[in-house]
């Protein structure tokens, strides 16, 4: 039986600090969507209410920039998906010149700041006078959203065992039926976790929307403008509630899912 060592107290503080530190300012904005004063931030609020809840949801402007950001982080997500799988797909099992190289290409999107994206993209679209509109929106986010994909499907295809495809094509399968009932079996939760955390992470990307979003506003972008008037503060801070369940959701969802499949490996 192997033996686990207890964390020293100092190692447990410095745990807890961390998730403090975290999640204390999300907590509060969660208190402050119920708080009463419509001015600004008081601690702890005067009184409680769910009046703004009520308020938001009559806010057509609300609806518009929610509906914008779910279309935009569906639509990055299912592109992701596919060109995450077949970059997956080419670079898992092959070797060639300059493979490497293309593998930092492909993981490089999501290391640089959002903000440098936005630019790039911009510039690019200035130079193929391409106007800016919902699908430039689309492919700003779907540049990292493929970044997520392709980490998730890289990683399971490498510690698929070569002797189950081996097995297939030798029991006469071809490699479409190789590819739908050995792989794709096997890829089907490492899609789907990569696919809610390109979602998670389309959702509430900011800094590319901003520099490709034109005239549309989406859900960020909104509540950045909303936080400059007083009196709208209640109703961002719902909206920010909003933003959190709806990111939060798909994220422990992916993260069971990928320890679902840490679990058996371990035994």
């Amino acid at each position: 039986m192997r033996s686990e060592a207890k964390p020293s107290l100092a190692l447990r503080l410095a745990a807890w600090g961390g998730l403090l530190f975290l999640h204390v300012p999300l907590a509060l904005i969660v208190l402050y969507a119920f708080s009463a004063e419509d001015k600004s931030y008081v601690f702890p609020p005067p009184a409680l209410t769910t009046q703004w809840f009520g308020v938001a949801l009559e806010r057509d402007d609300v609806w518009a920039a929610l509906t914008l950001s779910a279309r935009v982080a569906a639509l990055s997500t299912a592109i992701a998906i596919v060109l995450g799988t077949l970059a997956a797909g080419a670079l898992a099992r092959t070797r060639f010149f300059g493979r490497e190289a293309v593998n930092l290409l492909l993981i490089l999107p999501i290391a640089l700041p959002g903000v440098l994206t936005g630019m790039a993209l911009r510039s690019a679209y200035h130079a193929m006078e391409i106007p800016f509109s919902f699908w430039t929106i689309v492919i700003g986010h779907a540049t990292f959203c493929v970044v997520v994909v392709y980490n998730n499907a890289v990683a399971r295809l490498r510690r698929l065992s070569p002797s189950l495809i081996e097995a297939s094509m030798d029991l006469g399968a071809n490699a479409f039926q190789t590819l739908r009932y050995v792989i794709l079996p096997q890829l089907g939760s490492a899609l789907l976790a990569g696919a809610l955390l390109a979602f998670a992470l389309s959702f509430d990307e900011v800094i590319v929307t901003t520099f490709t979003a034109g005239q549309q506003t989406t859900l960020p972008i909104w509540m950045l403008q909303e936080l400059i008037r007083p009196r709208q503060r209640p109703v961002t801070n719902v909206v920010a509630v909003v933003v959190i369940v709806l990111t939060f959701i798909p994220i422990v969802a992916a993260y069971w899912l990928t320890r679902a499949d840490e679990e058996p490996q371990r035994r």
